[in-house]
């Protein structure tokens, strides 16, 4: 298990800070972990699951316009 900071987590999915924060606030992107006063991170293994989340989304769009 690795918690990964902000930075590898943009870096990983191609979104923005604000994008990543607003998908959290609407419950559409893991939520991270406290480490610190004013540090946060998140697991990598979540972060890469919902990135398998978006492409099993994709591939679903692609076979019903198949």
């Amino acid at each position: 298990m690795r918690i990964i900071r902000l930075k590898e987590v943009m870096d990983l999915t191609g979104l923005a800070r604000s994008t990543i924060y607003k998908f959290i606030s609407g419950d559409l992107f893991p939520k991270p972990i406290p480490l610190g006063d004013r540090c946060v991170g998140w697991l990598e293994s979540e972060v890469h699951d919902w990135i398998l989340d978006k492409v099993k989304d994709r591939d679903k769009l692609v076979s019903r316009s198949n």
